[in-house]
């Protein structure tokens, strides 16, 4: 019974650790966001998401929701698959939104990237992401 305690004890840590609903510091939260486009993972990049959210791709722009948001970059990666992400610039504004300014390379192309984050109750979340071709 002690180690099922243990084993519980540690498990929920890790998941809670690992989990972006717990407050994370703008920088952490920028790496993951650039890890997550590294890597074309459009599910990790989701987890920081708005409720909606405008994106703009080269001939798509549009404001979805955030499943709908996770497949369309799911699509862009597919079709544009990552060979390296550089954050190049980041900071915040007077009214405490947060961007990043980022290259995003592919496979085929250069993408300038342009993230915004807005603060949402007590973490920052992605309110428009725009790749535009450099």
């Amino acid at each position: 019974m002690k180690t099922l305690l243990i084993i519980s004890i540690i498990l929920l840590s890790v998941i809670t650790i690992n989990s972006p609903a717990v407050a994370q510091t703008p920088d952490e939260i920028n790496e993951n966001i650039a890890n997550a486009i590294k890597t074309g993972n459009s599910k990790m990049l989701a987890e920081f998401f708005n409720s909606t959210i405008d994106i703009s791709l080269p001939k798509n722009e549009d404001i979805y929701s955030k499943a709908q948001a996770e497949l369309v970059i799911k699509d862009f990666f597919k079709k544009n698959p990552p060979k390296s992400f550089k954050i190049n610039h980041q900071g915040s504004s007077d009214a405490g939104s947060k961007y990043i300014i980022g290259t995003y390379i592919s496979s085929e192309k250069t993408f300038r990237t342009y993230i915004l984050l807005e603060k949402v109750n007590t973490k920052y979340l992605i309110q428009q992401l725009q790749f535009e071709v450099d």
